[in-house]
C-alpha cells in the first residue's frame, strides 16, 4: 500500500476509523472525546467517519463538527453493508500509515493516545505492534446495557480482576479481552487481515473482530493496556438489546466454528442443548415424574447462577450483576436463535478444522 507525505518522517500519522449507523445522538461527544485525546500528542492525524446508510440525521451532525474540528473529517456515505465493509471503506480511504479503529459510542480517555505516544507506537518485538482497547462500560447506562459485563468477566476475569499490560498471544488469545471497537494498528496489517477474513456472504453476519484480531496477531504484537482505555455506551434499550444479542450470536459462530475440534463441540452443543433441554422436559411431564423434573429445574437455576458467582470472584461491577440476574433469560433465547443461524451459515466450517494459532476456549 503506498502512502506519502510531506510530514517529517519521525511525525505519527494516524487515520481514525469510525464506522457509524443511526449515532446521532453519540457522535458530537464521541468526537470532541477523540479530539481532546489527538491535541494531547504530537501526531498528524485525519478522521474518516463512514456512514453506513443512517437514517436519522447523522450526515447533518457530522457535516457541521467538520466545519470547527481540529484535525481533517472525511466523510463517506454508503448504504447500509454491515460495519465489515464500513471499516474496510474507512481503511481504503485512510491516507496515513497507522490506523485508529473507533467505534461512534466509545469515549476516549483524555490521555490513552498520550499513553501510546509515550510507549511506543511501533516498538513491538518484531517491529510491529498494535494495541487492544481496554474498555469500560459507562456506569451510568441502564441496567439493560450492563448485561455483558458478567460474560466478560466469566471468560476474560484473570485480566479484569486485575488489569495490567499484556501481550495478546496465541496462547492466551482467548482468554483476554480483545475487540475492533477501539484497536489501533498499521493500516496495511488491518487491510491484509480484513483480505484474509473476507465474508463470503452478508457482511453483516460476519464476525468483524475475533477473526481480525487473531490475523494481526501472527505478524505483530498485540498490546493490550489499561493505559490505553475508553468508557463504552451500550445499547439502552431491551429491543436494541434483544437484537445485538442475535447479531452475536450468529457472529460468535463465525468467529470460532473451525478453530479446533473442542470449540466446534461447544458451538454444536449450544445449538443443540436447549432442544434435548426440552424434549427431556416433555418425557418427564408425560412420565408424571415431577420429583425428577423439579430437582433438574432446581439444577438448572443453580446453574444459571453460577456465571454471576464467577464474575463477582473476579470484581466483576455490581449492576452488571444485577444486570444478569433480570436479563439471562431474555438474552438465552435470541443469542441462541443466532447460533442456529450461524451454523446454517458458517457450519461447514464446523467440519473442516484448521487448527489456527490459538488455543480453545
Amino acid at each position: 500500500m503506498a502512502l506519502s507525505s510531506d510530514a517529517p518522517e519521525t511525525q505519527t500519522q494516524v487515520s481514525v476509523v469510525i464506522p457509524t449507523y443511526n449515532s446521532a445522538p453519540w457522535l458530537p461527544s464521541t468526537l470532541e472525546a477523540l479530539e481532546l485525546a489527538l491535541t494531547q500528542t504530537s501526531w498528524e492525524a485525519e478522521v474518516v467517519i463512514v456512514d453506513d446508510g443512517s437514517t436519522d440525521n447523522s450526515i447533518d451532525i457530522l457535516t457541521e463538527i467538520q466545519t470547527r474540528f481540529s484535525y481533517p473529517i472525511k466523510i463517506i456515505a454508503q448504504s447500509n453493508q454491515g460495519r465489515f465493509l464500513a471499516r474496510w471503506a474507512g481503511a481504503q480511504a485512510a491516507r496515513y500509515p497507522n490506523m485508529l479503529l473507533l467505534d461512534s459510542r466509545i469515549l476516549m480517555g483524555e490521555h490513552s493516545l498520550k499513553h501510546i505516544e509515550l510507549s511506543g507506537i511501533s516498538s513491538g518485538t518484531s517491529g510491529l505492534r498494535a494495541w487492544n482497547g481496554h474498555s469500560i462500560t459507562d456506569p451510568q447506562a441502564n441496567l439493560v446495557g450492563h448485561f455483558w459485563e458478567v460474560p466478560t468477566y466469566v471468560f476474560w476475569g484473570s485480566y479484569l480482576s486485575h488489569p495490567q499490560p499484556t501481550v495478546i498471544t496465541a496462547e492466551n488469545f482467548n482468554k483476554v479481552p480483545k475487540g475492533t471497537t477501539f484497536f489501533m494498528c498499521p493500516t496495511a496489517l488491518f487491510i491484509e487481515a480484513s483480505q484474509a477474513n473476507w465474508p463470503e456472504e452478508n457482511a453483516n453476519l460476519t464476525n468483524d473482530d475475533t477473526k481480525i484480531i487473531r490475523h494481526i496477531v501472527t505478524p505483530a504484537e498485540v498490546l493490550i493496556d489499561p493505559g490505553f482505555w475508553a468508557l463504552y455506551r451500550p445499547r439502552t434499550n431491551t429491543k436494541a438489546f434483544v437484537k445485538h444479542t442475535y447479531a452475536r450470536g450468529t457472529t460468535f459462530v463465525d468467529g470460532f466454528a473451525g478453530i479446533s475440534v473442542a470449540t466446534n463441540t461447544a458451538i454444536l452443543l449450544a445449538a443443540l442443548a436447549p432442544v434435548l433441554a426440552l424434549i427431556i422436559v416433555v418425557w418427564l411431564l408425560i412420565s408424571s415424574q415431577l420429583v425428577v423434573l423439579l430437582s433438574l429445574l432446581a439444577l438448572a437455576l443453580l446453574a444459571l447462577s453460577l456465571p454471576a458467582v464467577i464474575a463477582a470472584v473476579h470484581r466483576c461491577p455490581g449492576k452488571g450483576i444485577r444486570s444478569y440476574f433480570v436479563y439471562a433469560l431474555i438474552f438465552a433465547v435470541p443469542y441462541w436463535a443466532g447460533i442456529i443461524r450461524g451454523t446454517r451459515l458458517h457450519g461447514r466450517a464446523l467440519f473442516h478444522t484448521k487448527r489456527k494459532m490459538t488455543s480453545a476456549a
